[in-house]
């Protein structure tokens, strides 16, 4: 079983993940892949976070006030406990060699594979464009550029990602099989990360505006929650079938609080959403604040976290230009 695997010799695998700065990290990020992230790192894994501003323009036609968001995205990391450390945090356009990649990886899919990606087509669905471009369409190979130019061997994701990584496996696999043996085919860890609903009801996402920022201060937090959306039955359960919005908001007290959520129900009873909300925001807010102390002490030194920035992008450059260099001499391009 892989998890038993990283748990004998978790310095056998190397993950790489990251986030298009598109806005801020929330609630969702934090308990669907973040702490994911830190519990590998912590447990020796070596990780490599990337913050992938090219793919920003994968469904907008520009990069609004992009310096600002990466900076927030790196306090957010190190905020929930990245150690920069013990991993690689780097930008995607900083790292030329990565990006050189794509070009023989787009020679390894055809078009047909690519429209076929779910990834893909719900991105499609969901643009901000009036028309797809190019990039919208290499976005599965560029992903698996990021993940094979550090011969990632890991990638955690959950089950709506999957097709990602077969497409990294696919590219790899390929590569191996035309030019001989340079990368690992990765290996995808499941999460088991719940899923929560914004305020209104719906996924919870930067895009919407539903979602609570780790960046909040309390009193953002709790003017979101008291307008959250819930039901008009007044006896709080956990029932995440017939009443979504109620449960969503009862899980995310369980998870701040490290109880069941059956518990944290059954505790509120007959209080209704007025008292629902107030101990969601209560658990939230005491959950956050070691995490938003710590954003605010990395915050009053930006000087520090584009240094993380800066070396974390040497360390990425070194290691792509390595394997830039063994896909062209496997290519019998190094010349």
């Amino acid at each position: 079983m892989l998890a038993n695997q990283i748990q004998a010799d978790p310095a056998r695998f190397r993950v790489l993940t990251g986030d298009r700065p598109t806005g801020p990290l929330h609630l969702g990020h934090l308990f669907g892949t973040l702490q994911n992230r830190v519990r590998l790192q912590d447990m020796g894994v070596e990780l490599f976070v990337i913050v992938a501003d090219y793919q920003v323009l994968t469904d907008r036609d520009v990069a609004d006030r992009l310096r600002e968001t990466v900076e927030g995205l790196v306090l957010d990391y190190l905020a929930v406990g990245i150690d920069p450390e013990r991993a690689t945090v780097f930008t995607h356009s900083a790292v030329p060699a990565l990006n050189q990649l794509l070009l023989p990886f787009l020679s390894l899919v055809s078009v047909p594979e690519l429209s076929r990606n779910p990834t893909v087509k719900d991105e499609i669905a969901h643009s901000r464009q009036s028309s797809v471009s190019g990039l919208m369409y290499t976005y599965p190979v560029h992903q698996a550029a990021d993940i094979l130019f550090c011969k990632g061997n890991l990638v955690p994701v959950g089950r709506d990602q999957l097709p990602h990584v077969e497409i990294t496996r696919t590219v790899a696999r390929r590569f191996n099989e035309r030019y001989g043996p340079v990368f690992p085919e990765p290996e995808a860890l499941l999460s088991a990360a719940p899923v929560l609903l914004g305020t209104d009801g719906q996924k919870m996402s930067k895009s919407r505006q539903n979602a609570i920022s780790l960046g909040a201060t309390a009193d953002e937090t709790a003017r979101l929650l008291k307008g959250a959306r819930t039901d008009a039955d007044r006896h709080i359960t956990y029932d995440p079938v017939n009443r979504p919005e109620v449960s969503s908001l009862v899980l995310l007290a369980a998870l701040c609080s490290d109880r069941a959520p059956e518990e944290v129900a059954a505790e509120i009873g007959d209080g209704g959403a007025a008292a629902l909300k107030r101990t969601v925001t209560e658990a939230v807010n005491e959950f956050l604040a070691p995490m938003r102390a710590r954003r605010a002490a990395y915050g009053a030194d930006l000087a520090y976290v584009r240094k993380i920035v800066q070396v974390g992008n040497e360390r990425a450059n070194a290691i792509a230009d390595r394997t830039l260099a063994e896909v062209r001499a496997a290519m019998g391009m190094d010349y």
